[in-house]
């Protein structure tokens, strides 16, 4: 999806001290000491926080500032541009190193094969937090190396749903209610259905907006991705390549809004009437595309959710205080403060409590009053576990670039061969047997 703050956050942000992209919070400078100095004498120790830009409620961060103040000089700081390749580098050099940091959700099986580098929390109380995590045991597991280490602690989710336009629902006739629209795309066939049925009654509305935003979701519902646990290739599975297959039907029957270029216009100029997203892509569309307040609506996925995006607090091995730095990201990440943060920037939250709170239950004016946690929140315990290898990113990459091709008139299937060709190669170079 073009129209997603992560990826704009992730290519973001400010150069700062000493090349390595921090941007200070107002009042706070960042601090060069490593991972904090631990306080003599009942006196306050330095500590840091890293990460980037929408990664966490900045109300929240600046109110653990003077949460711990008397015991903590907290200094949070964020990092722009490559949030990954800058923690790589720190880590490696071992200089610099913040006391807490984020790790993105995509980056934390890179970060798995590192987890010499941060600190067990099942060693400081994470076990005891993640059994009340009832249903997101997955989210959980995805923070853990293969031994059953517990590298982060959940920030956020990102489980998935359609978006749509119930304007263009109901000229089309269409069902335009939550409930009905979700019972009307059980399957991916049926979804096809439905879209081929807006797009007859209104030509200029399309059901897809580009191939890749159907095929991360069906990947994300397989039960393998690219690469198996035990390191093989399983890109060319009879199950991708089902997927695949439902994935350019959009192409074939011409319900491809092919916006990967011009999403944010298309989303409010009535072209695309549907799209798959995450939770958090709702503040994304009420700021690319306000003028359609009021219209829009969320359903279930067909078939079942999936999850994209979501992160970690992580604590490296360099920290002089872990105790005190679990009990500062237990705070930030508390049932309270997740409400809060989903208030401030739509960050769904990971602990199922906070889904009761009211600021999760209010119908929202954009969504014309729909309470969309009552379709998000059932899909976060429904997301399948997935096997994600450190290579996922690179290996999937050749498929995108031939959906891209498929929309530009290439053969399905001939794409699909040569997608298959290519993410062999580079799964070879990787080291993936």
């Amino acid at each position: 999806m073009s129209l997603s703050r992560r990826d704009v956050l992730r290519t973001g942000g400010l150069a700062g001290l000493a090349g390595l992209g921090l941007l200070s919070l107002p009042g706070c400078s960042a601090g060069s000491s490593g991972a904090g100095t631990a306080a003599t004498g009942g006196g306050v120790q330095d500590m840091t926080l890293w990460y980037w830009g929408g990664g966490l409620s900045e109300a929240v961060v600046n109110s653990a500032v003077t949460q711990f103040a008397s015991s903590v000089k907290l200094t949070p700081s964020q990092i722009g541009g490559d949030f990954k390749a800058k923690l790589q580098t720190t880590l490696t050099g071992g200089q610099a190193i913040p006391s807490i940091t984020g790790v993105k959700g995509e980056d934390m099986p890179y970060f798995r094969s590192a987890a010499a580098k941060f600190v067990d929390l099942n060693t400081l109380g994470a076990k005891e937090i993640a059994a009340k995590a009832t249903g997101l045991e997955w989210k959980w597991k995805e923070g853990q190396d293969a031994t059953g280490k517990q590298l982060g602690y959940p920030i956020d989710i990102g489980p998935t749903a359609m978006f749509y336009r119930t304007d263009l629902f109901e000229k089309a006739g269409l069902p335009t209610d939550p409930a009905a629209v979700g019972d009307a795309v059980k399957t991916w066939d049926a979804f096809y259905e439905l879209g081929t049925q807006l797009h007859g009654k209104v030509p200029t509305t399309f059901p897809v907006d580009q191939l890749a935003s159907v095929w991360s979701i069906l990947v994300g519902q397989s039960s393998q991705r690219f690469v198996s646990a035990e390191n093989t290739f399983v890109g060319d599975s009879d199950e991708l390549h089902e997927a695949w297959k439902v994935a350019t039907k959009a192409q074939t029957l011409g319900l491809n809004a092919n916006s990967s270029q011009t999403q944010a216009q298309d989303l409010g100029n009535g072209k695309i009437g549907a799209v798959f997203g995450a939770a958090w892509f709702a503040l994304d569309l009420e700021s690319g595309a306000p003028d359609t307040a009021g219209t829009w609506r969320v359903a279930n996925n067909p078939v079942k959710p999936t999850n994209y995006g979501g992160s970690f607090l992580t604590i490296p091995t360099a920290t002089k205080d872990p105790a005190k730095a679990f009990e500062i990201i237990a705070w930030i990440l508390s049932t309270v403060n997740q409400g809060k943060r989903f208030e401030d920037a739509k960050i769904f939250p990971d602990d199922p409590a906070a889904w009761a709170l009211p600021a999760l239950n209010q119908g929202s004016e954009f969504f014309g009053g729909q309470k969309t946690i009552e379709v998000f929140g059932p899909a976060g315990k429904l997301v399948p576990t997935q096997y994600v290898a450190v290579t996922d990113g690179a290996v999937g990459a050749p498929y995108s670039d031939e959906l891209t091709k498929v929309e530009g008139g290439k053969d399905p299937e001939k794409a699909w061969a040569d997608a298959v060709a290519a993410a062999k190669q580079v799964a070879q170079r990787q080291g993936v047997k």
